[in-house]
């Protein structure tokens, strides 16, 4: 197997990368920075590649250069993952507050770049594409000053749903909640103020509490799902 993962540099991502990394998997990192850490620890396995993702148009051209073909190329009896990682938690507050550039940037990096990156992968000559979006459980929860947030993750579920239908052979999709993490995202959003984001103190006390799980553990019952047999048999899931 080789895998693409996106905001492999920091965060989340970087944790799901070096699980794979550790596991002998070759990693695709794409991201708006390098990763010299993980670099440095598996100079072999990975290929990096800087980009912004919530530019829709470089992105296109990117895929229609060569990298992610070089990336998968020999792969023809084997499978290729894409782990949609990258994502901004920006804009937060009323609706009528928002910047419409931001929103759609928001759209742009959240939902766009995964779905261009998912039809881009299950076009691969290979024997499996397994497809994993990071969603949340704002996808199917409504809460204030966070509307572009969950709507974008409804539409990674909704994605997942609706691509399974398609019963393209050797594809499998899941659109995945993985549950409250500790990251710089997390922290964003208890330094925001209340009056933009009414969830802030529940957040605080989700931290104050051990509630929120580390990245490298996240990232362990990521990556042992997506190499599950059971992977792709529900195109949306949750881990508790």
């Amino acid at each position: 197997m080789k895998a693409i993962v996106t905001g492999h540099s920091r965060g989340l991502g970087a944790a799901i990368a070096a699980e794979l990394l550790g596991r002998g998997i070759a990693v695709l990192g794409l991201s708006r920075q390098q990763n010299p850490i993980l670099q440095r620890e598996f100079p072999a396995l990975l290929t990096q590649h800087e980009i912004d993702l919530a530019d829709t148009a470089r992105l296109a051209a990117w895929l229609n250069g060569p990298a992610l073909e070089q990336f998968c190329r020999h792969e023809h009896d084997m499978a290729i993952a894409l782990i949609n990682n990258a994502g901004t938690v920006q804009p937060l507050g009323a609706l009528a507050s928002l910047a419409p550039i931001a929103v759609g940037q928001a759209v742009a990096l959240n939902v766009a770049a995964p779905l261009m990156l998912a039809a881009a992968v299950a076009a691969m000559d290979a024997q499996e594409r397994r497809i994993l979006h990071v969603s949340s459980g704002t996808g199917r929860d409504a809460y204030a000053g966070w509307s572009i947030y969950c709507a974008t993750k409804a539409a990674l579920d909704h994605h997942a749903r609706a691509a399974a239908l398609d019963g393209s052979s050797g594809l499998r999709l899941c659109s995945v909640a993985p549950g409250v993490i500790d990251t710089d995202m997390q922290a964003e959003l208890r330094a925001t103020q209340e009056e933009v984001f009414p969830l802030r103190e529940q957040f605080h006390e989700l931290k104050r509490q051990g509630h929120l799980l580390s990245s490298p553990t996240a990232a362990a019952r990521i990556v042992d799902f997506l190499l599950s047999d059971g992977f792709g048999a529900v195109p949306v899931a949750a881990f508790s």
